[in-house]
């Protein structure tokens, strides 16, 4: 087997560094998406903190999740 071209090995690591990722998931990651066409989704690290508070969508849950006690008799 033939090694990986130095070219090819840090151009994977650095995309493997921000996303704080194995080399060898990376790898996985590119392969798939050069044949398959789409990324394998395999880890949510890109939507850490991403989360912006809506207060409505805090309501809706907070009624979803208020007990009928009609219900429960």
């Amino acid at each position: 087997m033939e090694e990986i071209p130095r070219e090819v090995e840090r151009a994977l690591r650095k995309k493997a560094a921000p996303k704080r990722q194995r080399l060898n998931q990376v790898v996985v990651d590119e392969l798939t998406h050069a044949i398959v066409g789409t990324k394998a989704i395999t880890d949510f690290s890109e939507l850490v903190g991403k989360w912006t508070p809506n207060l409505r969508f805090d309501q809706i849950i907070a009624a979803q999740r208020e007990i009928d006690s009609d219900q429960w008799k």
